[in-house]
């Protein structure tokens, strides 16, 4: 083959993969292209490199360098084609028709229970109380001993906590095994443990117990505990407190009433069950109990160093499921866990 013909080749070559280049429109028809001029088996190029051995050996310098500067503009052609077609995609994705209506923003919400455990620590707040917390996992002497409850008392049975197995653990060993707490009344003692009275806080948290998960009982749930412990504190501190906060809550005045009914509780001497006067959505009028309450037992204030001569003290403990369900008309706990938005949202 003479140097010309070859040379000629090569220019039509350049033309024709320029032309088929620029044509395609498509990412599929440019990797054909690119198959057809730079495919490494049968390609065009290829083909042109073994016609480079049927001219003359004098020849050959020439047309090798010829072939190199062919095979530069082939692949540049391809390469250019490539980014225009990319950038045509990209220009195609991000044109829009601003006459059409924007898509509308889907606005998160907070859950039930975070709405009511926030405003219960604002009303608390504005009354003095600090909020504070502490660990789920405890042992005997914080979740029972430190508050009055012996070894015998019912409360302390297997069979009505969440015991943690702790094989290989020295815990397994001692005579304080492990356990969900079932109360948030271990934070109080923690705190009193490491800070000299006045006391005034609020523990606020997830307590576990094996209750049956029915329609007002659940394993897992939320109780604010308050205590206060000072000179001279007395049970119409407690009763003051807790009617402000239930009129802060729920609103109300005059016609609020908070009633205390005796009861007993080991941690709390004397101790009070106590009721709100409650008007439900239909107008019947009646009491609903919203917890438990009491003067601080001498034995537990020992308990944590404190002199019951020196000091008295007043606690409280109310469910906030309960509190929530009852602002909202909720009659199921086990709704506020099902995690369904179509009753989320409603709140």
């Amino acid at each position: 083959m003479s140097l010309a013909q070859f040379l000629a080749d090569l220019d039509a070559l350049v033309e024709r993969a320029q032309t088929t280049f620029n044509s395609a429109d498509s990412a599929e028809a440019l990797e054909a292209a690119r198959v057809e001029f730079l495919g490494a088996k049968n390609g065009q190029l290829k083909s042109a490199q073994q016609g480079l051995g049927k001219v003359d050996k004098a020849d050959k310098p020439t047309a090798g360098k010829r072939f190199n500067e062919v095979k530069g503009l082939v692949e540049s052609a391809f390469e250019a084609a490539q980014e225009n077609l990319s950038g045509a995609g990209e220009a195609a994705s991000e044109a829009f028709d601003v006459t059409l209506p924007g898509k509308p923003v889907r606005i998160g919400r907070l859950h039930p229970i975070t709405q009511t455990i926030r405003e219960m620590k604002d009303i608390m707040g504005r009354l003095g109380f600090t909020a504070v917390e502490g660990p789920e996992i405890e042992d005997d002497w914080h979740n029972f001993e430190a508050l009055n409850i012996p070894l015998s008392h019912p409360a302390r049975d297997p069979l009505d906590n969440f015991y943690l197995g702790t094989a290989n653990s020295a815990a397994a060993e001692s005579d304080s095994p492990l356990l969900l707490r079932s109360q948030t009344s271990t934070v109080q003692i923690r705190v009193m443990e490491n800070t000299k009275p006045p006391v005034r806080i609020i523990s606020l948290g997830r307590v576990y117990r094996p209750d049956t998960a029915d329609a007002t009982h659940y394993p897992m749930f939320l109780q604010i505990e308050g205590l206060l412990v000072d000179k001279g504190v007395t049970m119409a501190d407690l009763k003051s407190v807790l009617r402000l906060f239930f009129v802060s809550y729920f609103g109300g005045g005059e016609d609020m009433h908070v009633r205390f009914r005796p009861s007993f509780f080991p941690f709390t001497e004397p101790s009070v069950e106590v009721d709100m006067n409650w008007t439900d959505a239909a107008g019947n009028t009646g009491w609903m109990e919203m917890g438990g309450a009491g003067m601080v037992d001498p034995n537990v204030l020992r308990a944590v160093g404190y002199d019951p001569e020196e000091v008295t003290g007043f606690a409280f403990g109310l469910g906030v499921e309960r509190i929530c369900m009852r602002q909202h008309g909720i009659t199921d706990i086990r709704d506020l866990y099902q995690n369904d938005v179509r009753f989320l949202s409603q709140f």
